[in-house]
């Protein structure tokens, strides 16, 4: 989720985009109001919350001792929350964002990593993966920290995680390597060097890396001859790579004009092409945000999002902020133009642990899992806990 509420004095936004949608609504699955089988085929759906296990993750009282503080740290006490998803052998491994009482601006930020035999019950490494140290990027991660990853891997089997680094002040898109998701090695911000770094101090977040959803495996696979990932939390915007290091924002075309007029920090992306618009009079009015790794499919590559509502300019039936789950079909052909999106949420708060918390009326989808031949989808509700919705088979 965002660090800061961006301020701002244009209410102006998008309809939808491309094909925006026509899909039906039908009856409500994972409290959400999309089609339990949409019209087109193409949305995977529908998810149910998994009340008997949720939530599956909730802070802790494990300590350890910070390596820039140079002091012993409750590194998960205060909210733990925004996961990402690995299957290794017979176990699923969550990765997911720690807070702590101690640091600025709400309290340091680190990446724990948890392990689970069936997808709902877990047991917690005592320290965690990733974290500010005393290394070449803590002028970039310290003191608000490493945040919200997001988990693929390449042919070769290493993991590659995009992540949040926050100073206090700007956050900008990261990116490590690990063989065994315990020990991971820092690569900086992924785009440091496009454009001859122009984009290196751009506000940027939420890496959704295209990949194939093989088997148990999310394996990051080239389109048209280039990784692709979508990130942005105002638009979703897209970047491309050689190496899944080094990206490259994907920038609008000579006389392209963008579909909305740029707004609050947008006004230092003004060269860049929005894909996924915010829309008018929809759950995701406010905001979009890249959800889970995006997934090629035979029909085109499947987005999960995020959206956040504004009731005056958005839909009136969600609560002021409310974050809530969408679905977008992109082409791969041009991994830039929207073919479908649903015109309704598919999951949103309605549980207690999702309505109040660190921030209030929050389900933020960050990892998607195929596990024992179930779907699990793993969000955080309230910027505090993390729950897990299960896909049910289609009526």
């Amino acid at each position: 989720m965002k660090n800061t509420i961006i301020v701002f004095g244009m209410a102006v936004f998008a309809v939808a985009c491309n094909g925006g949608g026509g899909e039906a609504p039908a009856k409500d699955t994972a409290s959400g109001r999309g089609a339990a089988a949409d019209a087109t085929g193409w949305a995977l759906l529908p998810f149910v919350k998994q009340d008997a296990a949720n939530p599956v993750l909730s802070p802790g009282d494990r300590h350890f001792m910070d390596p820039i503080r140079h002091q012993v740290v409750a590194w998960e006490e205060k909210d733990v929350f925004n996961p990402a998803v690995a299957v290794k052998g017979d176990s699923l491994y969550l990765l997911y964002r720690a807070q702590d009482r101690v640091g600025k601006p709400a309290g340091t930020s680190r990446i724990g990593l948890a392990v689970s035999a069936d997808g709902l019950h877990f047991s917690r490494r005592l320290s965690p993966v990733l974290y500010p140290d005393a290394d070449p990027q803590k002028k970039l991660e310290w003191e608000g920290g490493c945040e919200d990853p997001r988990l693929v891997e390449d042919e070769k089997g290493l993991y590659y995680m995009t992540y949040t680094a926050f100073d206090g002040s700007v956050a900008r898109l990261m990116i490590a390597t690990s063989p065994d998701l315990v020990h991971w090695t820092k690569h900086g911000p992924v785009f440091a060097k496009a454009y001859q770094g122009k984009y290196k101090d751009l506000w940027s977040k939420s890496g959704a890396i295209v990949s194939r959803y093989d088997g148990e495996k999310i394996v990051a696979t080239r389109v048209a001859g280039k990784y692709w990932m979508y990130w942005g939390d105002q638009n979703i915007w897209a970047a491309t790579s050689d190496d899944l290091l080094n990206w490259e924002p994907v920038e609008m075309a000579a006389g392209e004009q963008p579909p909305i007029p740029l707004r609050g920090q947008a006004v230092n992306m003004p060269k860049l092409k929005i894909v996924v618009p915010t829309r008018s009079k929809k759950f995701d009015s406010d905001l979009v945000e890249s959800g889970p790794p995006a997934m090629l499919t035979d029909k085109g590559i499947l987005l999960m999002y995020n959206g956040r509502n504004i009731p005056a300019i958005g839909d009136s039936s969600l609560p002021e902020g409310t974050y809530a789950g969408g679905q977008v079909l992109l082409d791969r052909a041009d991994p830039t133009r929207v073919i479908q999106r649903l015109d309704h949420y598919f999951i949103r708060p309605d549980k207690s642990y999702e309505i109040t918390g660190q921030v209030g009326q929050v389900c933020f989808l960050e990892a998607l899992a195929r596990f024992k031949g179930k779907w699990f989808l793993y969000y955080g509700t309230g910027d505090s806990k993390i729950a897990v919705a299960e896909k049910q088979p289609a009526n």
